[in-house]
């Protein structure tokens, strides 16, 4: 974008500034992604630079050692699960949290989102007693409700967000047409509000597949999800998988994240605005 005519030279200097200043944070921020990806095609089980030469051994080992297959598998499974019921709960939580009427809104809403700030280790710590105290402790079920705890939050605030520009007399009409309050939920309100259920869940995957503290305290040591495996391999042994795998969960979250953008690009055009 050129700079407008009529900026004064302290405000074209002031424009520049600001950009360079945000290209050094953003560097900054991603300089330790960039350096550990390389790493993953060492040909040596040393993390220095240089590299002494070029291999994907360590990429075969991730995708083709069980553990770490088996690592993946796991976490797409309960990752996967979690996505489901996060976004089913979240998206009917949402409904209930945007109508007018609804008693008790802000202490509803305050106790839903409270995953969220809470410390994941205090979190951790009610889960394992509450869940010990049913036999779900070291069971995939409870690794699947304790993410489901810590992911709906993030549905409920990017369907609320998108239920907030949603105009409530489509669904009168639909309603005024005969159709039953499923049939409007389905055929008017769903088809605009996807874009931030989609939102919603793909946040819900990346928390649930990212998560490692709930996992230490719930998993049996048969049940690894990857970043389980990953901070065992840094305590017991540190491998160049660990860089491979890192690579791959990078690649998956700027996926996501692209993915996420597109939503709102698209949210924006249904809304009638421009995509900034």
């Amino acid at each position: 974008m050129a700079v407008p005519a009529y900026y004064t030279r302290g405000e074209t200097v002031m424009y520049y500034a600001v950009r360079v200043f945000v290209a050094l944070v953003l560097l900054f921020l991603i300089s330790p992604i960039l350096a550990v990806m390389p790493l993953s095609f060492n040909s040596e089980s040393f993390f220095t630079y240089p590299m002494p030469g070029f291999s994907l051994k360590w990429y075969e080992d991730f995708f083709f050692n069980p553990r770490w297959s088996g690592a993946v598998k796991m976490s797409f499974l309960v990752a996967i699960a979690t996505t489901i019921l996060a976004t089913a709960l979240g998206t009917l939580a949402a409904l209930g949290l945007a109508r007018a009427n609804f008693p008790a809104k802000a202490t509803i809403m305050a106790i839903l989102i409270s995953p969220m700030i809470v410390p994941v280790i205090i979190s951790a710590v009610g889960m394992f007693k509450f869940y010990a105290a049913m036999d779900l402790v070291g069971t995939r079920l409870g690794i699947i409700l304790a993410h489901t705890a810590l992911a709906t939050p993030f549905v409920v605030i990017t369907v609320t967000a998108t239920l907030s520009s949603f105009d409530k007399t489509l669904m009168r009409a639909g309603a005024s047409c005969g159709a039953a309050p499923h049939t409007v939920f389905f055929k008017v309100v769903m088809p605009l509000i996807l874009p931030g259920m989609i939102s919603g869940a793909l946040f819900a995957f990346v928390t649930s597949f990212d998560e490692v503290i709930v996992v230490l305290f719930l998993a049996s040591p048969e049940d690894r999800t990857l970043p389980l495996q990953m901070f065992s391999g840094i305590r017991e042994m540190i491998s160049p998988t660990i860089t491979a795998a890192a690579t791959v969960l990078v690649l998956i979250s700027t996926a996501m994240l692209i993915t996420l953008e597109m939503l709102r690009r698209r949210a924006e055009r249904l809304r009638g605005v421009a995509p900034s």
